[in-house]
């Protein structure tokens, strides 16, 4: 009876030693990242997981794959709070894997899009930069002659891990543009706009101008027919958020537009240069892109933002100058 009473307590000890090991949460000393690549065996994911202090033992987590026979699944998997054994197999189970959201919002150019993929500490904005230059491939079907992907990182919420390259971010974000442009109808080769049929680049580059200009969605192919009226007649497109791109490629931005700015012969510069710039200024959103596929037939060749943002129409240059004094008189006075 000893005997028995005895390896009854052992048995009680083990399984409470067991239940402690696997249910009995464990607090990393600090936040802790644990890649598990794929091809990852079970007994190599418990042991990395033991070693990082995220399990007390691999011997638990192995006990657990035993019993519930689930697929365990590769990935960054960030662990904080205390959590047990039995919590971190079923968070890997179920490839609860971590990631930073990145957004980015319509009208941000390659260079707002770098300092948001620095924020999220993804990686830095100057690699991210380099590889939005050095990866024109992946938008040849739409430019061949691209030097950069600026207007083809699609504007959306992204989630990467702290892994994910660069290269692998602008895949996922020109793998969303095409996605957006085969919903839209916009074509590789050639896009309809009324009246008239224009090359996609065209389209792109007319879309990011289209979406820097106007704040407002029912206004947008409005400003489309302006543009396309302003080619028509060989009139220089004079849009300012051009100015500015054309200053920030030349690191010689300073928040504000000078004379200067103006004058600078870039080819950008649509005050300098009559035509569309050579290509797109910022990631124009799907209002944008319809608008500059299907621009609104009018006589209009002017426009101007208000107090409130929307956007004055004009036909003449008298009408336009008198919207612009309008506006100034608005506008208080700066101290």
């Amino acid at each position: 009876m000893k005997f028995v009473a005895v390896l009854f307590l052992l048995c009680v000890l083990v399984a409470g030693a067991a239940a402690g090991l696997v249910f009995l949460p464990v607090a990393p000393s600090q936040e802790t990242f644990v890649e598990l690549p794929p091809g990852t065996s079970a007994q190599t994911m418990a042991t990395t997981l033991e070693q990082h202090g995220v399990i007390r033992s691999r011997y638990a987590f192995l006990l657990l794959r035993a019993w519930k026979h689930g697929r365990l699944k590769a990935g960054e998997y960030r662990f904080a709070d205390p959590a047990s054994a039995a919590e971190v197999y079923r968070r890997i189970a179920q490839g609860d894997v971590y990631t930073r959201a990145l957004t980015i919002p319509e009208g941000y150019n390659l260079f707002d899009i770098a300092r948001a993929v620095e924020a999220a500490k993804l990686a830095s904005g100057a690699d991210f930069l380099t590889a939005a230059k050095q990866n024109t491939q992946l938008i040849a079907q739409w430019s061949p002659h691209a030097t950069s992907l600026e207007g083809y990182l699609y504007p959306d919420t992204y989630l990467f891990s702290h892994t994910t390259t660069p290269v692998q971010m602008l895949q996922a974000m020109v793998k969303r543009f095409n996605v957006q442009a085969a919903r839209l109808g916009l074509q590789p080769a050639a896009a309809s706009c009324t009246g008239e049929c224009r090359p996609a680049a065209d389209v792109v580059t007319l879309a990011s101008l289209v979406e820097k200009e106007v704040h407002f969605d029912n206004e947008r192919t409005m400003a489309a027919g302006v543009f396309v009226n302003r080619l028509r007649q060989g009139m220089p497109l004079q849009t300012d958020p051009t100015v500015i791109y054309a200053a920030m490629l030349s690191g010689r931005w300073r928040g504000t537009i000078y004379r200067s700015d103006l004058q600078f012969d870039s080819p950008y510069n649509t005050y300098a240069h009559k035509g569309l710039p050579p290509g797109p200024i910022c990631s124009p959103g799907a209002a944008a892109l319809r608008a500059a596929m299907h621009p609104e037939v009018t006589d209009n060749l002017y426009f101007v933002a208000d107090r409130t943002g929307h956007t004055q129409f004009s036909q003449t240059l008298a009408e336009h100058a008198q919207q612009v004094q309008s506006y100034r008189a608005a506008v208080p006075a700066q101290p």
